[in-house]
C-alpha cells in the first residue's frame, strides 16, 4: 500500500499552483480555535495555526500561487464569521488570495461533490467530512478526469467570486 502524503509534502511538491474549493458552512466546530472565538478571546491567527502558516509562507514565498474559494449561505452562519475573522492574519497574511462566493449565485455551476485541494492542476486532494463538518478522511487522486472537473468548477467560482478584501458579510 502507497503512503499518502502529507499535507506539508504535498505544498513542498507542489510547484506552480495550489486551490483550494469549501462549500460547507461549517467545519470542526470542536476546534479549540473556534471554541476561544466563540468565547470572545482574541489570538493571532497566524501563531495559532503557525505550521500551516508557515507550510503556505515558503510556498507562495517560492512562487506557488495559492487561491482559495469559499461558497457559503447567506446570511452566514457562526463558523463562517469564525473564517472570514481569522482569513487575514492567517490565509492572506500566508499569501493566500481569497475569494468568497454566495451559494445564491453559484446554482447554475457544476461543482464537485467534495471539498478539494488541486495541487498543479493534476492532483487532487479530496476532502471528506461527516454531516458536523468534522474531519473523516482525506482521498488523494491523480485520476485525470477528476482534476479537470475541480479545475473548471474551482475557476468558475473564482471568476465570479467576491476578492476577500471587498466580501461583506450578510
Amino acid at each position: 500500500m502507497t503512503r499518502t502524503p502529507t499535507f506539508e509534502e504535498l505544498f513542498r511538491d507542489c510547484q506552480r499552483t495550489a486551490v483550494h474549493l469549501e462549500m460547507r458552512d461549517a467545519y470542526m466546530k470542536s476546534d479549540p480555535a473556534f471554541i476561544d472565538w466563540k468565547a470572545g478571546q482574541t489570538f493571532d491567527p497566524a501563531e495559532r495555526w503557525a505550521d500551516w502558516h508557515a507550510i503556505v509562507t515558503e510556498a507562495t514565498g517560492r512562487g506557488v500561487e495559492v487561491r482559495r474559494a469559499r461558497i457559503v449561505s447567506t446570511p452566514v452562519s457562526e463558523y463562517i464569521r469564525f473564517e472570514y475573522d481569522v482569513t487575514d492574519g492567517l490565509n492572506i497574511a500566508a499569501g493566500e488570495s481569497v475569494r468568497w462566493l454566495s451559494r445564491r449565485t453559484a446554482t447554475d455551476l457544476a461543482l464537485p461533490g467534495n471539498d478539494f485541494w488541486l495541487f498543479d492542476s493534476s492532483l487532487v486532494l479530496v476532502n471528506h467530512f461527516d454531516g458536523e463538518g468534522e474531519t473523516l478522511e482525506l482521498e488523494l487522486t491523480e485520476d485525470p478526469e477528476v482534476a479537470k472537473l475541480c479545475e473548471s468548477a474551482f475557476e468558475a467560482v473564482w471568476k465570479r467570486a467576491t476578492p476577500h478584501a471587498e466580501f461583506e458579510l450578510a
